[in-house]
């Protein structure tokens, strides 16, 4: 297909938004607002676009930051306070004495507890809550946010009770994809290697430490993909909440009999003797409290919402993972007895961290819906989001695909909105080309669930919550290699399959 001026102005602005965040060493801040400014400029005068469409796409994008805003306030406030109460510290202290090896600590936390979190929660929530702890174990925040980035992403395909799924493609025939997903998915036991690979790197005996985890590495990976393909052949809603329990169950059985694990045991923090100042029940209450509001949050309010009437269909999710988030950490107020004046200041800490986030999940949301509505408009250009995607319309579609879906993560934080943004063109382009739907679904699925790694929102949150500024660089190099080799061999998956 010939690239013409349409398109070309379709997909400047994301070679705008790569070359000044990745190459101008602008902030991601900067970034997205320029980006924005941009595209709400070509909007305006290229395509022509209604004025009262444009207005919606803001108000959308808006109410879509608004949502993610409350997962970042919350999640800054229990972590500040979980900090401010040595809650993270102890539990440290007994993740060391279930393994005193830094590798399997690690891969425990940011593998299957992870997957577990994004099972019951998903929105970015695992990232949240993990990499906190991995900072606790040793990591640098940088490494401790990466390896928490790789971590959130083969769970994503049946994410928050396959909500990637069963709201991505709503509408479409979907019957097949699940199980078909969870067998591509098994590509992803690779991930944890990659993980061991980062955290053992530039170590004194970097090549001896990573061999000596690579079988516990493998096996972990095997442990949650393996039941998750069993249990997607009967609920796609819990493949990866019980897929994640049984895998942690049997790794935490393996390891107690000596299985799989290194024979020496390394910790990260060698010249600091870790010491407990809390019982394990008490150190890990806190997070048994936000788990606790997470499944009853999803159980109870995960499909309740509330019409805002503004002139365009919005619906305000009452299940925000940023309210269980206060809730614990409120409850852990009064079970620790905090004081009022540091409660105030927590709360003005987690606002100041929050403030910035929202600005580029906005301008980054708002970009979005642009794209979206700009079909609509007096010139009779197409929408920009159907011009890109007809880049990708040829024989290599199944290769392609993988890369679409996790463009969409990259650019909303999220698996489910990449699937509605490309999911008609999908199914369009498949029956198009004679390609299996299903196997073409499954693809993209999978694709986004990878590009949840480098999904700007939570890479953005992350940062905040870690005390991190303008690390965007550094943490994108970290997460590329993995994320890439990933997506292609996804992609020769999809084209032997189909």
């Amino acid at each position: 297909m010939a690239i013409n001026l349409p398109i070309l102005l379709s997909i400047f602005p994301f070679l705008v938004f790569t070359v000044i965040l990745l190459w101008g060493k602008t902030s991601l801040l900067r970034t997205s607002v320029i980006t924005l400014a941009l595209f709400t400029a070509l909007s305006v005068f290229y395509w022509d676009i209604f004025p009262a469409s444009l207005m919606v796409s803001y108000g959308k994008g808006f109410f879509i930051a608004f949502d993610i805003l409350i997962i970042i306030f919350g999640a800054i406030f229990f972590l500040n306070l979980l900090e401010d109460i040595k809650v993270i510290k102890n539990i440290s202290y007994y993740l060391e004495h279930f393994s005193g090896d830094y590798r399997l600590q690690i891969i425990l936390l940011a593998w299957l507890f992870e997957a577990f979190i994004e099972g019951t929660a998903g929105f970015g929530t695992p990232v949240a809550i993990v990499a906190p702890l991995l900072v606790g174990l040793g990591l640098t925040p940088i490494r401790a946010l990466i390896i928490g980035l790789l971590g959130n992403s083969s769970a994503v395909v049946f994410g928050a009770v396959g909500t990637p799924i069963r709201i991505g493609f709503a509408g479409l025939d979907v019957a097949s994809v699940p199980f078909i997903s969870s067998l591509i998915n098994c590509s992803g036991f690779i991930i944890p290697i990659f993980m061991l690979w980062i955290i053992t790197k530039g170590r004194a005996n970097q090549k001896k430490e990573f061999l000596g985890g690579l079988p516990f590495a493998i096996w972990a990976g095997i442990a949650f993909l393996l039941p998750s393909v069993l249990i997607s052949m009967w609920s796609q809603e819990f493949a990866t909440v019980f897929g994640s329990v049984i895998g942690m169950i049997l790794v935490l059985i393996t390891t107690k009999l000596g299985l799989f694990v290194p024979k020496d045991r390394l910790s990260l923090q060698e010249d600091e003797k870790l010491t407990s100042s809390m019982s394990a029940t008490r150190a890990f209450l806190p997070y048994g409290l936000l788990i606790l509001f997470l499944i009853l949050g999803k159980i109870f309010l995960g499909n309740t919402g509330v019409n805002i009437p503004l002139g365009f269909p919005h619906v305000f999710n009452l299940f925000n993972p940023g309210f269980a988030f206060i809730l614990a950490g409120l409850l852990v107020v009064l079970i620790w007895r905090s004081k009022k004046e540091a409660i105030l200041s927590l709360l003005s800490r987690a606002f100041s961290g929050s403030l910035n986030p929202f600005i580029v999940i906005m301008s980054m949301s708002v970009f979005v819906q642009i794209m979206i509505n700009s079909g609509q408009n007096y010139s009779g250009i197409p929408a920009a989001i159907t011009l890109v995607a007809k880049v990708f319309e040829t024989s290599f579609l199944p290769f392609f695909t993988p890369f679409i879906g996790a463009f969409g993560s990259f650019i909303t934080g999220s698996a489910t909105v990449s699937n509605i943004m490309f999911g008609n063109f999908y199914n369009a382009a498949a029956i198009a080309l004679g390609n299996n739907v299903s196997i073409i679904l499954s693809l993209a699925v999978v694709g986004a669930a990878v590009g949840n790694m480098i999904a700007l929102s939570d890479m953005l949150a992350g940062q905040a919550i870690l005390g991190l500024k303008n690390q965007e660089r550094q943490v994108l190099k970290g997460v590329f290699v993995p994320c890439f080799s990933l997506l292609i061999i996804i992609g020769v998956i999809g084209l032997i399959f189909s």
